[in-house]
């Protein structure tokens, strides 16, 4: 049986947790649980007047949604930028981390702010410049491509270039975030792991491979997972930029999602595609955790 103070302890606990699992429950698991009944309904513009007059239409958004060719263009879109944006946000996070915790590094602190400015910069500013930057006339990457003889690209008005250089605008606004977390990760490594690796005779690279790397595994999970689950909101970047042109090739599903319930006013369709984000980042989430399992077996 339990003894009395430890039920005071466990009784203490729970009234020391219970407003914080109170908020969870209200603005977490009460809108998802909101969210799937109204992606069950066709609510529209006109339910919004009168609720009354949204019926329950079971998994027939859903059903659509498997025959939209808009649905699946704003999934191949989506993927494309968490595959491809992702990782390389990971890596020029780490890159940088590296280099400004290296022990020759000078003015840490100063390059630390700079390369983490770009996070607290206005979003729609900054892309605003960007779009400038990438106009095919008068923007400074063409006419540097132009200097070096290599042919111009019209990044924003190219289906094929718009989603890449939404992703390397993306990952020059963001990378400086995880940085800052790599940075603490980097300086948690004792250093006594790195003299008895170069005692041992491993080379810099060896090192970085076998001690690093290792030891930054938790911090790559969580950096990862907060990444991945960033790269599934996109939308402000291309809002901003292109409004999801050129033919469709930028955009998102939370596009998608904000173009169906505040443009057209479907409301239950909307729904039924957050659902549906809201899976694929749990399903990321859990495929992430895995393979952190399978490194540690």
């Amino acid at each position: 049986m339990k003894s009395p103070h430890r039920t005071g302890e466990a009784q203490a606990g729970w009234l020391f947790v219970s407003p914080a699992l109170t908020l969870i429950g209200v603005f977490f698991f009460v809108p998802i649980v909101v969210g799937l009944t109204l992606s069950l309904t066709d609510f529209d513009i006109y339910a919004i007047g009168d609720p009354s007059t949204a019926r329950f239409v079971r998994l027939a958004n859903y059903a659509h949604m498997a025959s939209d060719r808009e649905f699946w263009g704003a999934l191949r879109n989506t993927l494309y930028y968490v595959l491809v944006g992702g990782p390389l946000s990971v890596l020029a996070s780490l890159g940088t981390a590296l280099l400004v915790n290296a022990r020759l590094a000078r003015f840490k602190g100063l390059f630390r702010v700079v390369f983490f400015a770009p996070v607290v910069t206005t979003l729609v500013a900054v892309a605003i410049v960007w779009r400038y930057l990438y106009h095919p006339r008068y923007g400074l990457i063409d006419a540097g491509l132009a200097r070096l003889g290599l042919p111009v690209v019209d990044w924003l008005g190219d289906p094929a270039w718009a989603l890449p250089a939404i992703i390397l605008f993306a990952v020059w606004k963001n990378f400086g975030y995880n940085m800052l977390i790599f940075v603490a990760g980097l300086q948690n490594i004792p250093d006594e792991l790195y003299e008895a690796a170069r005692m041992d005779g491993a080379g810099a690279w060896a090192r970085f491979r076998h001690v690093t790397l290792p030891t930054l595994g938790p911090t790559f999970l969580f950096v990862g997972v907060i990444t991945m689950i960033g790269q599934f909101q996109l939308f402000a970047e291309p809002y901003v930029m292109t409004q999801g042109g050129p033919l469709r090739s930028t955009v998102s599903l939370i596009m998608l999602m904000y173009e169906q319930g505040f443009r057209w006013w479907r409301m239950g369709y909307a729904a039924a595609i957050a659902f549906v984000l809201l899976i694929l980042v749990l399903a990321g989430t859990a495929v992430q955790l895995a393979l952190r399992r399978g490194e540690r077996a």
